[in-house]
């Protein structure tokens, strides 16, 4: 099926795309992914990942005055199996969904480590995975100027074959490489400001030069890694970019790291997209992150974010929720992130 899978994706290369300019993009809204199937996936009573911290956002987002003219609502299915194995081994596949469906109503722990699981949760992250490749879709194909994912479980601990964290499927990686397979992107750059290293997606992409990894975070925390002497492996070497920052640092640590370490690293890597991993459990009084960001900070990573994205990737770039367990704190950050979006929009 693989085989298959990716003659399909060589195929739709030789079909036109509608990969539109970017100044025909400014006039397009942003796409929000979101679908409630993502409430299913239980995590059991007192879990922080768990339903209610995205459903306040998502209300919010539908009768905000301000944002919802400029924003859509696409629809989406489920991850193939083929997509997901993008990333993941069929095996790790085959483990989540045994182990998910052989549960009834109570929780348990993934085999490979510390991830909660119920019933639902594998087709939940089957559709987390169909809301990013469906999101890039948008983008690529001229429907959305960009876009944010609102789903969960989140993904970024995930590796190849071990669900860690709160994490089952890595849906930024796998959006990463659907991104090369599929529309022939030879340089994406994935930023992650949740306050956890993004273990898994680093581990991914170790050795990778075509997927440049930028990690800003707090330091010592879970799961360990992302300490600056981590720079990638082989071809890879240089391509990785972690900034470990104290407990107690805010804003201004967060832009200087950006400012100081990502601009410049980006005049050379030059994205043609970025993906975003956007947890805001860094986020100041976020109940397990001791970071002390705050909304105006995720406004002003925001707006770099995107002069990178006008200067080198026409535009494109798309936001995926990871971590955050203060509804308040998702629903302003949020905010905050989408205003600036538009704002870019109309300004260019």
């Amino acid at each position: 099926m693989k085989y298959i899978f990716n003659f399909l994706l060589v195929l739709s290369l030789s079909q036109p795309i509608n990969l539109i300019a970017e100044s025909e993009r400014s006039g397009l809204k942003i796409a929000i992914l979101y679908d409630e199937e993502f409430l299913l996936h239980d995590t059991g009573p007192n879990h922080p990942e768990n339903s209610d911290r995205i459903s306040s956002t998502i209300n919010f987002l539908k009768i905000d005055s301000k944002l919802k003219p400029n924003l859509i609502w696409p629809t989406f299915g489920y991850a193939s199996i083929d997509v997901i194995n993008l990333v993941h081994s069929k095996e790790y596949i085959h483990l989540v969904k045994r182990e998910s469906e052989r549960l009834t109503k109570s929780t348990a722990k993934l085999s490979t480590g510390d991830t909660v699981i119920s019933k639902h949760s594998y087709q939940v992250a089957r559709k987390s995975v169909g809301a990013v490749t469906e999101g890039v879709d948008q983008i690529m194909k001229g429907k959305a100027s960009s876009g944010f994912i609102f789903s969960r479980p989140p993904g970024h601990h995930a590796t190849k074959d071990k669900g860690m964290g709160f994490c089952i499927f890595n849906n930024v990686a796998i959006a990463a490489k659907y991104l090369q397979e599929k529309y022939g992107i030879n340089r994406i750059l994935i930023v992650d400001f949740d306050v956890h290293h993004g273990n898994g997606t680093q581990d991914i992409f170790y050795s990778d030069n075509t997927v440049f990894y930028f990690s800003i975070h707090q330091h010592p925390f879970y799961p360990g890694s992302g300490r600056p002497s981590e720079k990638g492996s082989g071809e890879g070497y240089g391509y990785t970019l972690n900034i470990d920052l104290p407990k107690g640092a805010g804003d201004k640590e967060f832009i200087h790291g950006l400012k100081s370490q990502l601009i410049p690293a980006m005049e050379k890597f030059k994205p043609e997209f970025i993906l975003v991993s956007a947890g805001f459990d860094a986020h100041e009084n976020d109940l397990l992150g001791q970071l002390k960001y705050s909304n105006n900070g995720y406004k002003e990573a925001t707006d770099i974010l995107s002069t990178i994205a006008q200067k080198y990737a026409s535009n494109r770039v798309l936001f995926v929720l990871e971590g955050g367990y203060e509804p308040t704190n998702i629903k302003r950050a949020s905010e905050s992130i989408l205003n600036a979006m538009i704002s870019k929009n109309t300004t260019d």
